[in-house]
């Protein structure tokens, strides 16, 4: 590979590790200092700053560098849109080393298949979750989100709110909670009483 390469890899969640797709990285060649990462971002999601900074560090004849598709893009649409605009600027994608060569037939339908199985990947983790979210309404153990106060705690916020001894600032404070559920406990006393 000719000119600078950069390398890009992504995990969706703060309980995954960047680790082997850095090493991966790494052992094709980038520089630890030319590696940009987002951490619990989505393929899915368009606002990734690492990706910007990669895209914006490679010049033509450089590579971006990609441990695989999916840390790139989970949808069709925008692996394409992230691949031609990268050839577009004369930047070659590398995927896991292996150049993406749009001009190539079977390159070109290498990347497109890559990109629907991502896709695909993501489709069906949604179907999961919708299921298994279902299955657990169904068993009464999703429930949302729980109260930040009790029943009790909430009537003796609203109780000293009440008494005008206390600012909002203060009740924050002596119940640990944020000002904005002070207001929403207000509130829901106010509209329920």
């Amino acid at each position: 590979m000719s000119g600078l390469l950069a390398g890009y890899a992504r995990c969706s969640t703060a309980m995954q590790d960047l680790t082997a797709q850095r090493e991966i990285l790494i052992s094709l060649g980038v520089p630890e200092d030319r590696i940009y990462l987002d951490k619990r971002m989505t393929g899915t999601n368009r606002d990734r700053p690492g990706l910007d900074q990669a895209r914006a560090s490679v010049r033509a004849g450089d590579t971006l560098v990609v441990p695989k598709l999916d840390r790139l893009a989970r949808s069709v649409p925008d692996a394409r849109d992230i691949g031609d605009s990268l050839v577009t600027r004369g930047v070659k994608l590398s995927l896991g080393g292996t150049i993406y060569d749009p001009a190539d037939p079977m390159g070109k339908m290498f990347f497109n298949i890559l990109a629907t199985f991502a896709e695909f990947e993501v489709d069906l983790l949604r179907l999961r979750t919708r299921e298994g979210m279902a299955v657990a309404r169904a068993k009464g153990k999703l429930k949302g989100k729980q109260p930040k106060l009790t029943a009790r705690q909430q009537a003796h916020l609203v109780k000293e709110h009440a008494s005008g001894e206390h600012t909002i600032a203060d009740l924050a404070e002596i119940f640990s909670v944020s000002r904005a559920t002070v207001y929403r406990v207000h509130e829901r006393a106010r509209t329920v009483g």
